[in-house]
This record gives structure tokens, sequence and C-alpha cells, in this order.
């Protein structure tokens, strides 16, 4: 089984269904309302879970009731919450707008992931007993930058999610990412090229490995000394989007640790994707790796 270590954001995500996003200034009447656990480190973690992986969660949530909800997502997903810390105060929210064609528009408050300022011992020996370790930005950079470097003493493979939202990331940070998995908007902001594969070539400057999502186009993998591949995604009606970059990677990270090649993890995690976004919610549409396909 697959050791997989995500230090992350753990929020509640609270989620309008529209018919269109409001522009500014606009006022729209919405269908439903839902609440949802999320954040990208639990979304990543409930993802790696579901397929198969043995996952840690590293993070906090708050004093208030989204806190037990947080935690106990976590649990029955077979997270092991350990170094999932209770801190006072409110836990993190995303306030998420999803319109009839499965886009979204995001608002992250970080609430008691805004504490996670270091790793702290546990989170360096849960590291360094991974196999792989996940990242994503909704995290003070501090901590994400000790944990990869942790890994990296370790020889633990890293990969890292550059958003939300995306920043620049420093060299100290990306000197110990092994897989750097931005969407196709956080490539062209980090690179400053909107066609990917000259994205991609500009990130493999700072990195051995990328994969950059393009939604129902697929992905480009591309990594040093090897031609770029483009995987087409599963052809399928969208729901709800939210998630499914984060299904990607989770279930990517598991069939990595198992040892697929890239070709194969990349269209199993595709598959689980592609299942998620037929779904509304984020770690509530996450398959199980019965779901997904082959294994």
């Amino acid at each position: 089984m697959t050791a997989i270590a995500v230090l992350g954001s753990t929020n509640m995500d609270l989620v309008a269904y529209v018919a269109r996003a409001p522009g500014r200034g606009e006022t729209v009447t919405g269908r439903e309302f839902r609440t949802v656990p999320g954040g990208k480190g639990a979304n990543q973690a409930v993802a790696a879970a579901r397929a198969g992986g043995e996952v840690v969660m590293i993070g906090a949530v708050g004093t208030d009731e989204y806190g037990s909800l947080l935690r106990t997502n976590l649990e029955h997903a077979g997270v092991d919450t350990e170094l999932l810390h209770t801190v006072a105060g409110p836990s993190g929210t995303a306030h998420i707008v999803v319109d009839d064609e499965g886009a979204n528009a995001i608002v992250v408050i970080p609430g008691a992931n805004g504490s996670v300022t270091a790793l702290g011992p546990g989170g360096q020996a849960a590291v360094a007993a991974a196999g792989l370790l996940l990242l994503q930005l909704e995290l003070p950079m501090t901590a994400v930058t000790e944990a990869a470097r942790t890994a990296k003493t370790h020889g633990v493979r890293t990969i890292l999610t550059p958003s939300s939202p995306v920043q620049p990331l420093p060299s100290g940070l990306l000197d110990a990412v092994d897989l750097l998995i931005p969407n196709e908007h956080e490539a062209a902001e980090l690179t400053g090229y909107e066609e990917p594969h000259a994205a991609a070539q500009i990130l493999l400057r700072e990195v051995p490995e990328v994969v950059i999502t393009l939604g129902r186009k697929g992905c480009l993998y591309a990594a040093r000394g090897s031609e770029p591949v483009l995987f087409p995604a599963p052809e399928v009606t969208a729901v709800d989007t939210t998630g499914a970059g984060d299904t990607f990677v989770g279930t990517l990270a598991v069939a990595l640790g198992e040892g697929r090649a890239v070709p194969e993890a990349v269209a199993w995690a595709s598959s689980a994707a592609a299942l998620c976004v037929q779904r509304p919610g984020a770690s509530t549409s996450m398959p199980y790796r019965s779901e997904i396909g082959a294994a």
C-alpha cells in the first residue's frame, strides 16, 4: 500500500449552485446550497485514501462545529488524523459558486489553516516515513517549504499543486519538488506563457517533471530529457468541477507510489477525475478504487 503524507488545508466548502455566476455588483438567485467538507489538502488526502493509499493528514482545524465535521469526514475516508491539530478559533472555509456548466469561483478564508507555520516533530517524522508527500499552497509558505525540504532530505517524492491561489514559488521550495501539477491557468501565471507546451518547458527549468491539467482537454506531461505527451480526458458531462484537480492528484500519487508507468498512472487518475465531475461536491464526489476501473 502506498504511504502518503499530506500537508495541507482542511476547509468546509459552502457551495451555492446557480444558473450563472453573478457579475460584480449583481445579485442572482441560486437553486441549492450545500455544506461539504473540503480544502485542497483534505481533498487530496480523501482522494488518495479512497484510491487505496495509506494516508496521514498534517494540518489544523478550529474549535467550531466545522472542525469536528472535517475531522470525522477524513477519518471516515480512512485518513489518519493524529497530526490534524485543533486550534482555538474558526476552521477554514471556502465559499464556492458553481454554475450550470459545472464551472466554479471560490473565495477561501484560511481560519485554522493559517496557524500551520511549521511542520513540528510529529509532522517531520510522518513526512520522513512516507513514500510520497503531497503539498499545496493553502497553508503558510514556511510550513510548505519545510515539508518539501524534509522530504528531500529523506528521499521522499514530493508533488506540489501550486494553488490556491497561485503565487510566486521560492527556489528553496522548487528545489525540493519532484513533480509540479498546475492547471493551465496556474501554469500561465507562473511562466507568463498561455500555451501549455511553452509553459511546461519553462517550469522544467525548476522541477524535473510537470503535469499541466487542461480540464476537458486532458493533461500535458513533460519531463526533462523527453518529449511532452498530451493525454486526452474521458468525455463526460460535468455537473461540478470542484475537487476534480485534487481527485486527479491524490489518485495519481497512489498510482505512482505503486510503481505504475506514467501513461497508466495518468489514465487512471483521469478516470477518477472524470467520475468526480459527474457528481456534486468536492470530497463527497471522489470515487473509490473499485469505481475507478482497472487497478
